[in-house]
């Protein structure tokens, strides 16, 4: 999914393009596409060793809330056995964080 399919996306669903919102690519890539992947397939080095799933996967999206996506990305992920799977996205305001959770919605097929 291109970029401009992304935006048109967020326009779809009803989400507001902030200055944040028209700034989420540059974030996602900034911020989560090491371990993600640009397109949220999770392919990459980090995304592989780390098991992380297909975001274009609707199964995969379907498992979380919106809410949880934001606190995911607020405060990080813990497995069970205490050990970090996702560390906390630093440099980025709250309103930042939730303009990401529609584009990560964005990447469902």
């Amino acid at each position: 999914m291109t970029t401009t399919q992304r935006l048109l996306a967020l326009i779809l669903t009803g989400a507001a393009l902030s200055t944040y919102g028209a700034d989420a690519d540059a974030h996602w890539k900034e911020h989560c596409a090491k371990c993600h992947g640009e397109d949220g397939k999770g392919g990459t080095k980090m995304g592989k060793k780390l098991g992380i799933a297909d975001l274009t996967d609707p199964k995969v999206q379907a498992k979380f809330t919106d809410e949880q996506a934001f606190k995911a990305m607020k405060s990080g992920l813990i497995d069970d056995k205490g050990k970090t799977t996702m560390k906390a996205v630093e440099g980025l305001s709250d309103a930042e964080m939730k303009a990401l959770v529609p584009y990560l919605r964005a990447f469902k097929k």
